[in-house]
C-alpha cells in the first residue's frame, strides 16, 4: 500500500471527543533515541566535516561526537528526568542493548518502556532483510528486559512499502513514524490495524541542532510554545505531544538546561499526563471511538 492507502483523511475538527482519566485533558511523552553507528560505516550524521573532503574510514571524531552522548550525555538527561519524576520512552536500537548495557540496566531499573529502533542506525530501505532487523531488534529488548517491545519507531522513520504490515505481524502494536496528527490514528495493514502515536519532527533536536542549527535555547522555546498551543487546543479533546532527544545533542553540556526547563514548563500544568507509548496505547484502545461506517455498493462496511 502506499502511505495514503494506509488511512483516511479524518480532520480532527468534528471528530468525536477523547478524554483522559482524572480530569487530564494533555499527554507528553518523552523519547530518549540511543544508538549504535559503526566505526567502520560512514557516519549517519556528522558535526565536521573533513579537510579534505571525502568519507573517511575511520571518522574518529564524527564517531566520538556520536559516542560521547552514550558515556557522558545520556547520564545527564538521565538524570535531569529523575528531578524532574519523569519516565521516558527508551527508543534503542537492538545492537545498542547489548553495547551499551549500562544504559539499558538504567532504563530498566526506572520503568522506561523500551522501544524498537532497528538493530543499528541504518535506512530501513537499506536494510537487507527487513523482517529479519525487525525480529533481532525485537530479539535483543526481549532478551534483556523481559518484555517483547510493543512500539517501533524506524531509524530516521525510515520505512518500506511493508514494514506497517511486517511489524503487525511481528507482534508489534504501535509505530511513531507517521507524523501527521496530535492524537493515536489507526493504519490498514494486509492483517489488523496499526496504531500511530504522534511523534514529533520539529520538536525534535536533530531537526533543530543538526539541520536547521538554531542555539540551544530553540530547545526550550519550540517545546513550551508547541506545548502550550496543543494545551490550549485540547480543552474540548485530549491531545499528545512527544518531545525528542538524543544523548549527543541534547545531552551535551550546553543544552541540557534547556531540555529540563522545557519539562518544568509542562510539569507546571496540573492537567498533563506525563506517559509512555505504551500507556497511551492502552488508554487510546480503551477510549477510541467506534469506527464510523461508510455505504459500499454491497452494503455497510466499517471503514
Amino acid at each position: 500500500m502506499r502511505p495514503s492507502e494506509r488511512l483516511d483523511y479524518e480532520p480532527i475538527d468534528g471528530r468525536p471527543p477523547l478524554s483522559l482519566p482524572r480530569g487530564k485533558r494533555t499527554v507528553v511523552w518523552i523519547i530518549v533515541n540511543v544508538e549504535t553507528w559503526s566505526d567502520t560505516d560512514p557516519m549517519p550524521r556528522t558535526v565536521l566535516t573533513p579537510p579534505a573532503g571525502g568519507i573517511p574510514a575511520p571518522d574518529v571524531p564524527n564517531w566520538a561526537w556520536h559516542e560521547y552522548g552514550n558515556r557522558v550525555g545520556f547520564w545527564r538527561l538521565l538524570q535531569a528526568l529523575d528531578r524532574q519524576g519523569v519516565r521516558a520512552a527508551l527508543a534503542i536500537n537492538g545492537q545498542a542493548v547489548e553495547h551499551y548495557p549500562q544504559i539499558t540496566s538504567a532504563a530498566r531499573e526506572r520503568g522506561w518502556e523500551f522501544i524498537g529502533h532497528g538493530f543499528t542506525q541504518k535506512n530501513m530501505q537499506k536494510v537487507q532483510d527487513e523482517r529479519a532487523d525487525i525480529q533481532a531488534t525485537t530479539r535483543a529488548i526481549e532478551s534483556a528486559t523481559g518484555i517483547r517491545p510493543r512500539g517501533w519507531l524506524g531509524p530516521g522513520l525510515t520505512e518500506t512499502w511493508e514494514t506497517p504490515d511486517i511489524l503487525v505481524e511481528e507482534g508489534y502494536e504501535y509505530v511513531c513514524d507517521w507524523v501527521l496528527d496530535d492524537q493515536p490514528v489507526e493504519l490498514r495493514t494486509r492483517t489488523s490495524p496499526l496504531v500511530n502515536i504522534p511523534y514529533t519532527q520539529e520538536c525534535n533536536d536533530v531537526a533543530m541542532m543538526l539541520i536547521q542549527h538554531h542555539p540551544a535555547r530553540e530547545y526550550f522555546q519550540r517545546a513550551v510554545d508547541q506545548f502550550d498551543q496543543i494545551h490550549k487546543d485540547s480543552a474540548d479533546t485530549a491531545r499528545v505531544m512527544a518531545l525528542v532527544v538524543h544523548p549527543y545533542i541534547m545531552g551535551v553540556p550546553h543544552r541540557l538546561k534547556y531540555f529540563e526547563q522545557a519539562i518544568q514548563h509542562i510539569h507546571a500544568h496540573r492537567d498533563v499526563e506525563f506517559w509512555t507509548g505504551d500507556q497511551i496505547l492502552d488508554w487510546y484502545q480503551e477510549n477510541r471511538p467506534a469506527p464510523a461506517l461508510r455505504r459500499e455498493p454491497d452494503g455497510l462496511i466499517a471503514s
